[in-house]
Order: C-alpha cells, then structure tokens, then sequence
C-alpha cells in the first residue's frame, strides 16, 4: 500500500461515512502532495495533513421564514469554517436542494487551496442552504435571507469570515443579506462580497470567474507551446453565471463558443452561440434553453435524456477546448473518451470538480491540457478579495484596473502551477502542480503559528 493510500484509508476510518465528495476532492489532494510529505519530515511532525483536512468548525442552524401563503417554511443553513491561517474565512454561499455537510465541506476544502493560489491573504470556507431560489417570488427570497442571516451574521465579519455568492446566490441575494446584517448589527462594513455596486460592491465580480478561466487556459496554452484559443472551436457546459461568462470571454478573443447545457439538455449552435439570448433566457426569464430554438431553429438542442447513459452530449461536440463550467462531476470517463477521440487540445474547469478522476486520468494520460478547477476557477474569489481591499479602503476601482489585475492574478497562478509541478518532477501536470502549491503555502503558515 502507497504512502498515499496508507493517509486516505486512516483519515477514512476515523471519521464518519457520507462524505463520498469531500473524499473524492480529499484523495486527489493526498495524492498529489504525498511526495512532498514524504520528502519534508516537518509536515508530518507538525500532523499538517491530520489538521488540514478537519475543518476548524462546522455551524448547522435551523432556518424559519414565512412562503407567500403565510406557512411557515423550514430548511437546514451550514457554514463550514475550514481554515483561516492565511486570513479571515473566505468561500461562498450555495442556495440549492442538493447542499448539505459533504458537499459543503469539499467546497471549503477546495477554497483552502484555491485562495492559497491567489496569493492573497484569505482562508477557506463555504456555506449555505437546502433552500431552493427556483420557483420562488422575489419576496420568499428576501424572507428567506433575512431570516438566513440572523443566525449567520454571529459567525461573521470582515476580519473573521466574508461569505461571498455562489450557485443560488447572486447580487439580489447578496442585497438582502447584507441589508439584514446592516439592520441586526448597525455597521455598514466589508462583510459580504458580491454587493451590488451601490453598496460597495465591485466592477466585474460577476464576470471575473467565467473571465478568469479563459485568461488561465491562455496563459496555459502558450506555456504548453500550444495553437492560442483564437479562431478556435470551444465547447462550454452551463449556463449560468460562470458559463456564460466564458462564452463572452471566449468570444472578446476571437474564439468561437458553440455550446452551453442545462439540466434540460444541451445546445449546439455551429456558428457560434447566441450569447445575448442566452443572457435574456437563463438570466433575465430563466427558462429552458430549449426556447432557444425559437429563434434559432436551425441549432440542435439535445434533451438529457436521449443521450447514452454515462455521458453529455455537450463533450461529443468537437471542439479545440472545452470548458466543464455546470457542476460537480459532469465530465465523465465517457467524456474524456469523446474528447480525446474528437481533437480536443484543452480542458479548463469552470465548475468546482466538474471533472471525475477517472475522466482527469485519462486527459492526462492522452497529454490534454488540463486545468483544475482550484487554480483555473480562482477568478471569483480573486475579485472578491479586490472588492475586500476596496471596502477596507472606501474607494471604488474601474472596470479596467479589476480586469487587468485579475488578468495579471490568473497569469501569474498558471505559472505558479507550472514552475512548481516541474520542479517536483511532474512538468505539464497542472494538478499535481496546483495541489502541491496551494499545500505548500498553507501548510507553512500552520506551522509557523504554532498550535
């Protein structure tokens, strides 16, 4: 048994079942360090890995609010608070039917690495709610929130832990919460980003994730000796916030962007995706994608359903890069297959481990460009580290300084990735790469704070 399996099985006998996606994030981190921790007795001294992986604290609370029948409604709200040794709390909220503790523990596990890569002074965390936003009216939201928020704001503060958004959570969401908190505490400070711009938020957060991707994969394609993104087909899946900013991003370079996917099923445009439709249907109506036939008939929509079990058909499109920007486990291995066997160069996630491990093996196997997700999707906290810097400082930044700063973040963490997976003897390997930095910075910070 490997030094890395010898960790996993011990962490998983030790703690309780049901964390199948904490694991899954868990093993591809242990087994990535674990010539690292081989190599440098002091991480092992110092049992950084043991502590890494609990988290500091784990809220659960019930949340009360009243529907718009006047009945009284009830759903579970978590903050998982993972580690702060290289600042206050950072990671957002998920507003969704699927949130519970395990995936909200592999989400904060996650944002430890991935704020470590920015070089930024924040730490990692995630929170949310079963709570389902679809289908409810504006009022149920606000009623919700406010009630969300009078028992998260005992747990938060600017120098203590700044939620941000996240699936379910946009700048309405944001809006409400911060008001609640405004009237509960009486200050009007930096403790949530993702503000609407009036009260402190800022330019491009909600771009910056989908942005941050696409100025990843270029900086990745150029330090690979790869053809750059311009010209090229790309395919994209979701369509939500993160998707379709890639798309608009992708299209600013000259790509050509010719998909995006719902739970529904999937869109192909061959020309190139209409991107302003796309915004009027998901984000303004929120509706189906397949009302984008309406106006383009001669686009091919594809219900989930029809297509062979174990794949999406938005990866059997071919394409030059593909970027998994819906969800946690949408590449499969099928996938991969397709991908590879369709000249597929790139594949950059968007999503929080969108990817399977089987399906990253084989890419990697097959020499794909791959970027993970806790480097290629930093873009969005990196944005709301910015917006923390501007609140703590009363001022407000242009859309183009927050642009050309993230630009100049995402460049500088695929190099960091780079050099560092070469210097550990795995060159072109992003994850290895990612995983070994973020851990890297963490861990020295825990040991030099003592315990």
């Amino acid at each position: 048994m490997s030094f890395a399996e010898t960790e996993i099985n011990k962490f998983k006998k030790s703690n309780s079942t049901g964390n199948n996606v904490f694991y899954q994030a868990m093993e591809e981190v242990i087994y990535s360090i674990a010539p690292l921790l081989e190599s440098d007795g002091r991480y092992s001294q110092h049992a950084i890995l043991e502590r890494l992986v609990v988290p500091d604290r784990i809220i659960q609370f019930k949340v009360t609010w009243l529907d718009d029948n006047n009945q009284v409604r009830v759903n579970t709200g978590y903050r998982v608070q993972f580690n702060n040794a290289l600042g206050p709390y950072k990671g957002g909220l998920r507003f969704h039917p699927t949130v519970n503790e395990d995936v909200l523990k592999f989400l904060g596990f996650e944002q430890i690495l991935k704020n470590s890569l920015t070089g930024l002074p924040i730490g990692g965390a995630k929170g949310g709610s079963d709570f389902d936003p679809k289908g409810k009216s504006d009022s149920e939201i606000m009623k919700f929130c406010k009630s969300f928020m009078i028992e998260l704001h005992k747990y938060i503060g600017p120098r203590m832990d700044v939620p941000a958004g996240d699936i379910g959570v946009g700048t309405r969401e944001i809006g409400y919460l911060f008001g609640e908190y405004k009237k509960i505490t009486s200050t009007y400070e930096g403790v949530l980003t993702g503000k609407p711009f009036f009260f402190g938020g800022s330019l491009m957060r909600p771009e910056a994730t989908g942005y941050g991707a696409v100025y990843f994969t270029e900086t990745m394609l150029e330090m690979e000796n790869k053809e750059p993104l311009k010209g090229q087909i790309c395919t994209v899946s979701g369509a939500g916030n993160v998707a379709l900013h890639a798309i608009e991003k992708l299209y600013d370079i000259g790509a050509v962007p010719v998909s995006c996917s719902d739970s529904s099923g999937t869109i192909y445009d061959s020309r190139g995706v209409d991107l302003e439709l796309l915004k009027e249907i998901k984000l303004e109506k929120r509706l189906s994608l397949e009302k984008y036939l309406e106006t383009h008939s001669e686009a091919k929509y594809i219900p989930v359903d029809e297509y062979p079990e174990g794949g999406h058909a938005v990866w059997d499109i071919p394409c030059y890069a593909a970027f998994p920007c819906a969800t946690q486990n949408e590449l499969t291995a099928v996938d991969a297959k397709n991908l590879i066997e369709n000249g597929c160069i790139s594949v950059t996630e968007g999503a929080n481990m969108p990817s399977t491990p089987e399906a990253i093996e084989l890419l990697q196997s097959h020499k794909l460009c791959f970027a993970p997700a806790k480097a290629a999707n930093a873009g969005g906290v990196v944005v709301s580290e910015f917006e923390m810097s501007q609140n703590a400082s009363m001022s407000k930044w242009s859309f183009e300084k927050v642009d050309n700063k993230l630009k100049d973040t995402m460049q500088m963490i695929c190099k960091r990735v780079a050099l560092t997976a070469k210097d550990y003897g795995v060159e072109g390997n992003y994850v290895d790469g990612a995983n070994i930095a973020g851990f890297k910075k963490v861990a020295d910070a825990m040991i030099a704070e003592g315990i």
